[in-house]
Formats: C-alpha cells, sequence, structure tokens
C-alpha cells in the first residue's frame, strides 16, 4: 500500500497553502467569530474554486469525486490555516446527500440534485448534526444555507436554530437545529449516516494535522528568537525533547491518515477502524502539540491578540469532533 503523495496531490497541497497563505485566515477567523460571515465565505469562495468540495460530490452531480484521499490532503492544508466555518460538515452532508442518492433516490432525488451542485460551486454552506455522534448541536447552523439533521432512519432539513452556545473555540459557534422537513426515511439512512460520519472523522483527523503542524512550525520559530540567559531558549535539551516528540507525534499520523483515506477509497470492509485510528492519533497529535506550543511560548501564549490562540483553542474542539478519543480506541479494539 502507497502511504506516499503522488505529484499532482503535492502539487495541490502546494497550491492551497500559497492561496491560504495570502488570504489573511486569522482576520476572517476573528470576524466569522464576531458573527461577521463575509470575509469567511470569501475565502469560502476560494476554496471552491480550487475545488475543494468538489472533491466529496458525484462527478453526476458536477463534482470531481468522490476521492478521499485528496479530500485528506485538503483539509490538512485547511487545518494548517485554521479557516473558519463548517467545512468539515459540508463535505460530510455530500456525502450523505451522494450516498442517499446512490441507495434510494432522495425525496427521492430532488435533494441530491438540488444541494451537490451547490455545494460543488461553493454556493451552498451547508452544517451537519447526528446527536449520536455530535450530540445535539451542529456546527455554525445560524450560518448555513441548509442544516441536515440524522435521527434515527430519518433526514430532515432544518427550519431553524437555537441560540448559539458556548464553545472552547469562539470561531466554532454551535447551536441546536430546530424543526425542519423530512427528506428520507428507511434502512438506508443509517448506512449513509454512516458513511457521512467516516468522511467527517477523516477530514477532522486532516484538519487536526494540518493544524498540530502550523503550532509545531510557530512554536519552533519562536523558541529560536526568544532568548533567556543570553542563548534562544531552542538550544535547551528539555525543550528539543519537547519539540522532537510533538513532531513524532504528528509523523506518526500522518500514514495513519494516508491509509485510511485509501481504505475508504477503497470500500474496504475495515475502513471505519482506519478512520477511527486516523481520528484519534491525529487528535492527539494535535493537541499535544497545542499544549507544547502555549507552554513554550510561556505567558504570550495566553493572550487572544496573538493569532497563536486561533490554533491553540482548536486542537481540543477537533479532537472530540465526530469521535472523541475513547470511542475512537473502541472501534479500534473492538473485535
Amino acid at each position: 500500500m502507497r502511504f506516499f503523495l503522488d505529484v499532482e496531490q503535492r502539487e495541490f497541497a502546494r497550491s492551497l497553502d500559497g492561496m491560504l497563505a495570502a488570504a489573511g485566515t486569522p482576520g476572517a477567523a476573528r470576524a466569522w467569530a464576531a458573527g461577521d460571515t463575509a470575509p469567511g465565505r470569501a475565502l469560502w469562495s476560494r476554496l471552491a474554486e480550487a475545488g475543494v468540495f468538489a472533491l466529496a460530490v458525484p462527478e453526476r452531480h458536477d463534482g470531481l469525486g468522490p476521492l478521499p484521499v485528496e479530500l485528506a490532503v485538503a483539509f490538512t492544508e485547511v487545518g494548517r490555516h485554521a479557516v473558519p466555518g463548517p467545512l468539515v460538515e459540508t463535505v460530510a452532508g455530500a456525502a450523505l446527500l451522494g450516498r442517499l442518492d446512490d441507495l434510494q433516490g432522495l425525496d427521492e432525488d430532488r435533494a441530491a440534485a438540488t444541494w451537490l451542485p451547490q455545494i460543488a460551486s461553493g454556493k451552498a454552506v451547508v452544517s451537519l448534526c447526528m446527536p449520536t455522534v455530535t450530540g445535539p448541536y451542529a456546527l455554525d447552523p445560524d450560518t448555513a444555507d441548509a442544516v441536515l439533521v440524522v435521527e434515527g432512519d430519518t433526514v430532515r432539513l432544518a427550519e431553524t436554530t437555537g441560540p448559539v452556545q458556548p464553545s472552547a473555540d469562539p470561531v466554532r459557534r454551535l447551536a441546536r437545529p430546530l424543526g425542519g422537513t423530512f427528506l428520507a426515511r428507511g434502512p438506508a439512512v443509517a448506512a449513509a449516516a454512516a458513511h457521512a460520519a467516516e468522511v467527517a472523522a477523516l477530514a477532522t483527523a486532516a484538519q487536526s494535522l494540518g493544524l498540530g503542524r502550523a503550532l509545531l512550525d510557530r512554536t519552533v520559530a519562536y523558541v529560536e528568537q526568544r532568548t533567556q540567559f543570553g542563548v534562544a531558549i531552542g538550544s535547551f535539551q528539555t525543550v528539543k525533547h519537547r519539540l522532537a516528540d510533538t513532531l513524532i507525534a504528528l509523523e506518526f499520523a500522518q500514514p495513519l491518515l494516508h491509509s485510511a483515506a485509501l481504505a475508504l477509497a477503497e470500500g474496504a470492509d475495515r475502513s471505519s477502524v482506519e478512520v477511527a485510528a486516523a481520528k484519534v492519533t491525529a487528535g492527539e497529535a494535535a493537541y499535544a502539540a497545542a499544549r507544547a506550543a502555549l507552554q513554550l511560548h510561556g505567558a504570550v501564549g495566553y493572550t487572544e491578540e496573538l493569532d497563536l490562540a486561533l490554533w491553540i483553542r482548536k486542537a481540543r474542539p477537533l479532537r472530540d469532533a465526530w469521535g472523541a478519543p475513547a470511542a475512537c480506541r473502541a472501534r479500534v479494539l473492538a473485535p
């Protein structure tokens, strides 16, 4: 099994990295947290032009996919640059609609035909709530064009949302979806929802990996500049060991993420196990990177004014979203 990206995939990652580095994502994230979604939606359009959302949409609905490996590549860069919004939920919603369209036809085809082309083009922001996986809240439902809710053997399109709830990451705005109309009902919903949850877990794992790498890069740059006793603190052995441990954890997560993406692309029977292993490993590695970044930056690491906070505060919610560590470990260890 190959664990290396090919030339086109590496070039795709480089192009996204360059685009997002020049796009001012910290400003867009701060505006999103304050309720101003305009900069974030502009960034969303640029990602759509690069084909990010189309990777989760079937070709028959104007997409390019499904392409899980390329999706993992894209979301690693999304995490590296702390892009705001329900990006994971949008691609998971596309996976849900696409799989339901395959299995039974959606209301029967109208929902897929309506929303999937809009997702691929970036015109539609979608949130997805699965209470058995995500709890009762959806991410950014107040800013989404569509909020899909899966409960038991039904899928509904929510009509409104409750008040925004506080989150450890103020950029992640949570609210309870309310009301709505049914889109699909029956046993096919469970299979489609399980597939969508795997896609969401894979994308979140990739996001965590990119986040952890960004935190490590920023911390390495900081300890090379910060001096104590006349020398850079990066020269202290304890600091070197802490950063080496962080790097090892992130490097170990990389092949697990690619293996999970390949398993999902091939429809392997153990894809859910592979995705769970990648999710817990990448999530824990990113959380460890956040703790190291906070401690090695010292008091300045606690300030909200420093952009570093946008990455640090995202690490724990991503670790727990779409599969908390305990749930992922249980899935990996299940017979």
